[in-house]
């Protein structure tokens, strides 16, 4: 006796891809490029806008301040030129960084949005379709309800026929022929024979 798998009598449905309007957006997901510079220089962007370099950054300031104000050091006496040049240097590279990495999440996002909106637009009218397929199939239904109706109708109708037919045949077969078998009998004149043209209305009189 063999069996059949599942998988060979009732296959699987292929699988929706619910992201195939965004793949072909997957490009821009890094903000600078798929390499490790890119991926350091992401870092870099997101490194200027977090609590822990501003921390850094306050320290080393202070440090600096401290050690040139104390006579420790020399190197960048009041009014600390290198280190607003230090800082002119940071900002020439920071600020390039920071807009290219919000113009690239301003474009993902708008790309994405887009997505979103035509993904929405198919389930839309994915759903439309099968609305109008259920209500097709809803009409089918009731037609073939009224076709059952009707044909119910029709089969009782016949029935009844059916049964008035019997009960005319058994009376014809049964009956009739035993009035005239007594007619016959009892000598009378004018008895009816079976199968002769008055024999029904002599079955009504008796």
């Amino acid at each position: 006796m063999t069996t059949t798998t599942p998988s060979a009598s009732n296959p699987a449905p292929a699988a929706v891809d619910h992201l195939r309007f965004h793949r072909a957006h997957e490009h821009l997901s890094p903000p600078f490029g798929n390499d490790g510079f890119a991926r350091k220089a992401e870092a870099f962007a997101r490194m200027f806008g977090s609590p822990r370099f501003l921390l850094a950054q306050t320290g080393f300031v202070a440090v600096w301040i401290a050690l040139n104000l104390s006579g420790v050091v020399t190197f960048d006496a009041y009014p600390f030129i290198l280190l607003n040049l230090v800082f002119s240097l940071q900002a020439a590279y920071a600020a390039p960084l920071i807009l290219l990495a919000q113009t690239r999440q301003a474009e993902r996002d708008r790309l994405h949005a887009d997505a979103d909106a035509r993904h929405r637009e198919a389930l839309a009218q994915a759903t439309a379709e099968r609305q109008a397929v259920a209500a097709q199939h809803s009409a089918q239904l009731l037609d073939l309800l009224e076709q059952n109706t009707r044909l119910t109708e029709m089969t009782r109708k016949l029935g009844e026929r059916i049964e008035a037919l019997t009960v005319e045949m058994h009376h014809r077969m049964h009956y009739i022929p035993a009035v005239a078998r007594s007619q016959q009998q009892a000598g009378q004149p004018g008895a009816l024979q079976p199968g002769d043209a008055g024999s029904d209305a002599a079955a009504r009189k008796g």
